[in-house]
């Protein structure tokens, strides 16, 4: 037991390491977040859509594949062009008198799940350092394996519901302007990630 508690602690520190890094699903809980405090949950249940199957991948093997080059160029483009085409939505609601009535705004959850799986920095983390930590999960069984999933993702939702909360109650108390800036900053920085994830990708398949 005292094995178990040790290993999970440590899940804790090695995904915290990962989870307080920004990143696009940082900006869109903070984009979102100033219209509705719970989003942080929503986005994690999106987050968690891809990250508990691919645990379970993982686990049956086949983690090896996101280590290739040719599928981290092909998701690298991928993800880079969901960011651009994100960014790009949230800079023009941003600009607009009535943000929080979007209707081609991107829901939570399906952001969740679109910036896992469009990430490649996320599936090459998993391909390695979480790949590693899913084997030492295995030599508590599959309840190791389970409470491992379930420790890891419990950070990711602990964060993004307090970075939502944080974002929140900014736009309560400061209004509109603040929701505003909120969706021009968090815009650029996944126009940023989307521009990285692109040049990376298509840099590194030429190089290679």
């Amino acid at each position: 037991m005292n094995s178990l508690l040790l290993f999970l602690g440590s899940v804790i520190l090695i995904s915290l390491s990962g989870v307080l890094m920004p990143g696009p699903i940082t900006a869109i809980t903070m984009a979102k977040g100033s219209r509705e405090w719970k989003t942080g949950s929503i986005v994690a249940l999106g987050h968690g859509t891809v990250e508990f199957p691919l645990i379970a991948l993982i686990y049956l093997g086949v983690g090896i594949l996101f280590q290739r080059p040719l599928v981290k160029t092909v998701i690298g483009i991928l993800g880079g062009g969901v960011l651009i085409w994100m960014a790009i939505e949230m800079l023009i609601n941003a600009r607009r008198a009535k943000i929080e009535s979007q209707e081609r705004d991107i829901a939570p959850y399906l952001g969740g799940i679109l910036l896992s799986a469009g990430n490649p920095y996320f599936l090459v983390w998993w391909a390695t350092v979480g790949a590693s930590l899913v084997v030492r999960a295995t030599s508590f069984g599959i309840p190791g394996v389970i409470l491992f999933a379930i420790v890891h993702w419990s950070c990711d939702l602990a964060w993004l519901q307090f970075l939502s909360w944080l974002s929140f109650q900014g736009g309560k108390f400061f209004g509109r302007k603040l929701q505003v800036a909120v969706f021009i900053i968090c815009g650029l920085g996944m126009l940023y990630f989307g521009i990285f994830f692109l040049t990376d990708a298509v840099l590194g398949r030429i190089a290679g």
